[in-house]
């Protein structure tokens, strides 16, 4: 009767999450705060520190071109916004530790917007999202100096 019908549903809900852990991870948001002009590193680990197969560092809003693309051993520049070529690197190449974050030099104040820090490990299915919110503050100096007085 009823009963057996709740029981039938609790494997199936089971195996949908785990099948949506396999696939996808997200965890939290990070905020950063830079000035134009500053070189700035955008955090970002492998979980459980593993080795990696692919980081691709994207600006959602920038469509679908790269901020950097890590696969195969390399940076990989094919497919790279114009507006970070030369700027951006592996804050460690040697990604000890699962250490995949950006390096940006030069900040503007163009870079400023979410930014995500997408891995997959070594052996793994399973791809880990991470949003990185980037804020880029103009002194009032600054913004006195720009307007000429």
């Amino acid at each position: 009767g009823q009963r057996n019908q709740e029981m039938d549903f609790l494997p199936c809900a089971s195996f949908l999450l785990t099948l949506m852990s396999i696939i996808f991870i997200s965890t939290d948001q990070t905020n950063i705060t830079a000035e134009p002009g500053q070189n700035t590193s955008l955090p970002c680990r492998s979980p459980d520190n593993k080795p990696v197969i692919v980081v691709e560092w994207i600006r959602p809003d920038l469509g679908s071109e790269y901020v950097l693309l890590y696969r195969n051993k390399k940076i990989n520049s094919d497919h790279q916004h114009p507006s970070f070529k030369g700027r951006v690197d592996l804050q460690d190449r040697q990604m000890k530790d699962g250490n995949v974050s950006l390096a940006l030099r030069n900040v503007t104040t163009d870079d400023r917007g979410a930014y995500e820090c997408r891995v997959v490990p070594t052996n793994s299915r399973m791809e880990a999202v991470l949003t990185i919110n980037l804020d880029v503050q103009t002194s009032p100096g600054e913004l006195l100096f720009v307007s000429g007085h």
